[in-house]
């Protein structure tokens, strides 16, 4: 789940930045509630970049059993 919002929040901090740099004014559902500037969208990226990350290797190490409570479920 983790990995899914990371890429939800990575893509919207990228819409926002591309347009509000390059286009007239941000792109994606945030403008819409939140005036945020351009770098405030590079953070969101890189935190949805960390969320999705961090959501991967969880997945993975779930996989191969190695993560603490990986016990009978």
């Amino acid at each position: 789940m983790r990995g899914l919002i990371g890429f939800i929040v990575m893509i919207q901090g990228a819409m926002g930045f591309i347009g509000q740099v390059f286009f007239d004014g941000a792109w994606g559902l945030l403008p819409h509630w939140f005036s945020l500037p351009s770098p405030a969208y590079v953070g969101l990226f890189a935190a949805g970049a960390a969320l999705a990350v961090w959501g991967d290797h969880a997945k993975k190490r779930k996989q191969q059993g190695q993560g603490a409570g990986s016990g009978a479920v």
